[in-house]
């Protein structure tokens, strides 16, 4: 929890409760429900809420804006931007079902209010938003095919709509075809050695009509 005021100092006491909750939520889940390894579930701050609110270096959400969290697992990295973004909408989706039941406990436990869940594949949500959030779940283009149509066309941010991709290692191949991405250094906002090779990688993408 230090690892989140350390870099986040300006929360509200209602946000560092939350993201204190958060840790024995997992625990006591994941004992019934796998959904996190043993060893991340002992560095749950450093390998999951940090690395979530990575995204949150990179970009500030503004009020009323509506995110996707793709394969979001155990509810990474949709619930930590939920507790640091209460006026924005988040929309975590999997495929699987029992990491969903534990998403939704954790919600539920945490009392937040701006955050669905769908058990679902991507590709068969209808719905447009301004970003889409997710942790290397497929490689750049597989991930594109899966989202394409569900930008809204409303600009609200300096940032481009369209994607924000946790990533690590080399992505000179995955991203050789997307000459508008821009990638982001974790390791240039957190000093832990875990963030050495971590990015996030933006992807602008237009609204289809």
């Amino acid at each position: 929890m230090e690892l989140v005021l350390k870099y986040f100092p300006n929360l509200t006491k209602d946000q560092i409760d939350k993201f204190e909750t958060l840790e024995s939520l997992y625990q006591d889940w994941n004992l019934k429900i796998n959904v996190v390894s043993r060893k991340d579930i002992d560095e749950l701050y450093l390998r999951h809420v940090l690395h979530s609110l990575g995204i949150a270096k990179v970009i500030s959400f503004k009020d009323g804006s509506r995110i996707l969290d793709v394969g979001t697992g155990g509810g990474f990295p949709g619930i930590p931007l939920a507790i640091l973004f209460p006026e924005c909408n988040f929309h975590l989706v999997d495929s699987i079902a029992k990491k969903l039941k534990v998403v939704d406990e954790v919600v539920e436990g945490l009392g937040l209010t701006n955050v669905k869940t769908t058990h679902s594949r991507v590709e068969d949500i209808n719905e447009t938003y301004d970003f889409i959030v997710s942790r290397a779940v497929a490689i750049m283009p597989t991930f594109v095919h899966w989202v394409k149509g569900k930008i809204a066309k409303q600009q609200n941010h300096d940032l481009k709509n369209g994607i924000l991709y946790l990533k690590g290692g080399d992505l000179t191949e995955e991203l050789k075809d997307y000459k508008t991405t821009t990638v982001y250094n974790l390791n240039d906002y957190f000093s832990e050695d875990f963030y050495e090779t971590k990015k996030v990688v933006h992807l602008p993408l237009k609204f289809k009509g």
